[in-house]
């Protein structure tokens, strides 16, 4: 075979063919000398007359010309491609970019364009070097081409047709063109040739328009300079050869290459990426929209993971980490597209029959490997990999020919592995191991918050089971609601309504009695069920803590004052409704009170203290109100509808809080500022809850209102509560405050005169304002805090005896001292 022309490469530099004698003699590498002498001499000249060559140029050259100029000048540094300025063009698609109108000249820039836009339709390599291919045959007036894309796992050159797209690794016609390999090796387009000698040199190559014909062939390169192909081009020997225009226009066109495969890829991983996002986004959904079991979750994963990479089957292992072992539940026997829990039926190989699980050590196999290491494997050929654990398929009956295996880790530690098995068409690829790295991100999470889940969801139910033995010790029994409910309620009691009247002297067990015969008169007993308000009534007793104070005698006592008030009050002050909020209020506003102050919960980090950051005790005490009512048989609420039933326990929570002497002292000041102007309003929704806050306040205090011999006995059990709490602060190292040390209870008159003075005067005083029927509470506080201030004062003299004794006996002391000196 006779090469007719100069070596043609890629990337802009001139190789191609030419009848020129000179030229050819160039290409065995004799340079006659006198050649060399005329191109010193001319250069010299056109160096010194730059104008001349300017205009040379703008007469004399084509644009064509300039930008293989360009492009041969970029090639010496290294930059094979031209400048490309992007415009909107109709896009096309795989059936027609293929089909381009044939002719003499090229139009670069609309070359680039079309390429640039028809590329992220062209789904693999081998249409992407047959749109280019075409668009060169077209711009060369070629006969005909021939495509082959080098196989990246054979290395071996195929040909490319659209009918085997080349889309496996054994798809397409092995080349067996010598020429073909040559070019690849040499990465330079070799000259030209005629086809009638192509048998010495080509290995046999035949032109495809069975005629003699020319054949350029030219090695596509990658931006990394990687050989991914090559194209020869056929021109019929009868018409013309190839030209030094035609060498030039492949030169440049072929040399786009590298830039329209980073194009493709750029589409290509952006598609890819698409899929990804939306296959992760699917995947998402299903298994935390379903987190109900590991085994649900661990099912979920296996099927989303064979679907990403195309495996045949796969296995999900979890780390053991007190054991260090991998072990599964669930199995992939794929006989279907769903996995399904299979029983174990045991053997040496490590299968449990009791757990029906599948477990054996970290230092085995492909998974333990993994598992221990935290690396992920592929492997290719899973028999000649040492770590592979052959035992399975045996056991099995399955060939297992490629793996891959990843670890799914949370905070960098590894909780299990996912091994895919068998690609089913080739190996995994790196794109495969990739995409599933992010996959796996996702799967650690569904997993991680699956254990949660069964963490959360056994101790629900050790928590249910542990409120229904609570439930059943902390409410009252059958027995006592019967007996209850068969004793007859009384037609009156007078004393109930009496402001000097003791509540402390009425015995516990005629208090609930006394409940149901306040709920009758207030809100007639025909409105509820009285099965369940006996059953309500006795549970709040119950649970009220054996504790010095806020037992269930204060609960009792502070229902009583508010029965009171609105006994003596005008009916149109409270409606039905706020009533019944009201006196439930009162009757459960320090249920399970520990005897403890909200500031004594917080500083010993008690839980209920973490829940409640404020009014910790108020909330607490109406959340367990709640719970009271929730339980069979003693919802007294039934009867309301559903919005007035809201209603209530909302005004039963307020109230409740308002009991809190930190809302107090906020509450107070407004009223008083209203009260001042005299606007109060009780039809100000707003004013009208003000009013019912400070009425629970002054119910609360009670005690500081009834006469001086039941006011001092109560204020003794107060202080009781007190000092036991300063005396826990004490055993935990801290000073209690005056009124919490018992050693400095000689302080109580001066401490109850500063209470009655700063709380309960103010109280009702302002209570006094809105309902003067209260006007009894005010004068019995007053008159109790003169008794106060009186024994204040009788302490104030004993300290201040104190004081002078103390000072005198140390003067004597100092005196005696002095003496014996």
């Amino acid at each position: 075979m006779t090469v007719t022309g100069q070596t043609f490469t890629n990337g802009g530099r001139n190789y191609g063919s030419s009848s020129n004698g000179y030229l050819s003699s160039r290409l065995d590498g004799c340079t006659p000398s006198f050649i060399n002498s005329e191109q010193d001499i001319i250069t010299a000249y056109l160096k010194g007359n730059r104008s001349f060559l300017d205009r040379y140029v703008a007469n004399h050259v084509t644009e064509q010309d300039l930008e293989g100029w360009l492009n041969e000048k970029r090639s010496k540094g290294n930059n094979r491609f031209v400048s490309i300025q992007t415009c909107e063009i109709p896009s096309a698609s795989d059936e027609d970019v293929s089909t381009k109108p044939k002719g003499g000249t090229t139009d670069y820039r609309k070359f680039i364009r079309d390429l640039t836009t028809d590329v992220k339709h062209l789904s693999s390599i081998g249409k992407l070097m047959q749109h280019l291919a075409s668009y060169v045959a077209s711009a060369t007036d070629c006969d005909d081409f021939t495509v082959y894309v080098l196989d990246e796992n054979s290395q071996e050159f195929r040909m490319y047709t659209e009918a085997n797209n080349l889309n496996g690794p054994e798809s397409g016609i092995e080349a067996e063109n010598g020429y073909v390999r040559r070019v690849s090796s040499t990465k330079d387009p070799s000259g030209l040739l005629n086809s009638s000698q192509a048998s010495s040199s080509t290995g046999g190559v035949v032109g495809l328009l069975d005629k003699p014909c020319n054949i350029l062939s030219l090695p596509v390169l990658d931006l990394s300079d990687r050989v991914v192909g090559t194209i020869q081009f056929y021109r019929v020997a009868e018409r013309a050869n190839f030209t030094e225009e035609d060498k030039r226009t492949c030169s440049n066109l072929i040399g786009m290459s590298g830039l329209l495969l980073k194009c493709q890829e750029f589409y290509f991983d952006m598609g890819k990426q698409r899929q990804l996002n939306e296959f992760l986004l699917t995947v998402t959904k299903s298994i935390f929209q379903d987190i109900v079991s590991m085994d649900n979750v661990i099912i979920k994963i296996m099927n989303y993971a064979k679907r990403l990479v195309s495996a045949d089957r796969t296995a999900l292992f979890l780390l053991d980490p007190k054991t260090d072992e991998v072990y599964a539940r669930v199995f992939d026997r794929g006989e279907a597209e769903q996995l399904e829990i299979q029983a174990s039926s045991g053997s040496s190989t490590g299968l449990n029959k009791q757990s029906n699980e599948i477990r054996f050590s970290t230092n085995k196999g492909v998974a333990g490997y993994v598992a221990a290491t935290g690396q992920t494997l592929n492997i290719a050929d899973a028999y000649a990999d040492e770590r592979f654990n052959r035992e399975i398929d045996l056991l099995t009956g399955y060939k297992t020919k490629t793996i891959l295996c990843m670890p799914l880790c949370i905070r960098g530690k590894t909780i299990g592995v996912v091994q895919m098995v068998n690609k089913r068409n080739g190996v995994f690829t790196k794109r495969d191991e990739e995409a599933f790295e992010v996959f796996a991100v996702y799967c650690a999470l569904a997993l991680h918050h699956a254990k949660l889940y069964e963490k959360i969801r056994r101790s629900e139910q050790r928590n249910k089971v542990a409120l229904e033995v609570l439930s059943y010790h902390s409410q009252a029994s059958d027995e006592e609601a019967n007996q209850l409910m068969k004793t007859p309620i009384p037609k009156e009691i007078n004393e109930l309504t009496d402001y000097s009247f003791s509540p402390w002297t009425v015995d516990n067990d005629d208090k609930p009695l006394y409940v149901l015969y306040m709920f009758r008169d207030l809100f007639q007993q025909s409105r509820f069920d009285l099965g369940r308000l006996c059953r309500f009534t006795l549970t709040v007793r119950k649970n009220y803590r054996n504790v010095p104070y806020h037992n269930w005698s204060h609960a009792f006592s502070v229902a009583q004052c508010m029965f009171m008030i609105m006994k003596k009050s005008s009916k149109t002050k409270f409606s039905l409704l706020e009533g019944l909020a009201l006196f439930v209020a009162c009757l459960c506003h320090d249920v399970d009170h520990r005897g403890f102050t909200n500031q004594f919960m917080v500083n010993s980090a008690s839980p209920l203290a973490t829940l409640y950051s404020t009014s910790t005790m108020e909330h607490h005490h109406f959340n367990h109100t709640i719970t009271i009512l929730q339980q069979e048989g003693h919802n007294i609420f039934t009867y309301l509808s559903s919005d007035d039933y809201k209603q209530v326990l909302s005004d039963i929570k307020e109230f409740i809080l308002a009991t809190d002497l930190a809302i107090f002292f906020a509450n107070k000041g407004r009223l008083k500022d209203i009260t001042a102007k005299q606007q109060f309003d009780w039809n100000i929704k707003e004013q009208r809850q003000l009013g019912f806050a400070i009425s629970m306040t002054a119910c609360d205090l009670c005690s500081s209102s009834k006469p001086w011999d039941i006011q001092i006995g109560v204020v003794g059990v107060i202080f009781e509560e007190f000092y036991a709490q300063g005396d826990k602060e004490k055993a935990a190292g801290k000073t209690p405050m005056t009124m919490m040390d018992r050693d400095r209870k000689d302080q109580l008159p001066i401490l109850q005169s500063g209470f009655l003075t700063g709380i309960c005067v103010p109280c009702y005083e302002i209570l006094a304002e809105i309902l003067p029927e209260t006007q009894p509470m005010l004068e019995g506080t007053r008159t109790n805090l003169k008794r106060w201030q009186a024994d204040a004062e009788k302490e104030k003299e004993k300290e201040l005896a104190r004081e002078k004794e103390s000072a005198e006996n140390a003067q004597q002391s100092g005196n005696a001292e002095t003496v014996s000196a």
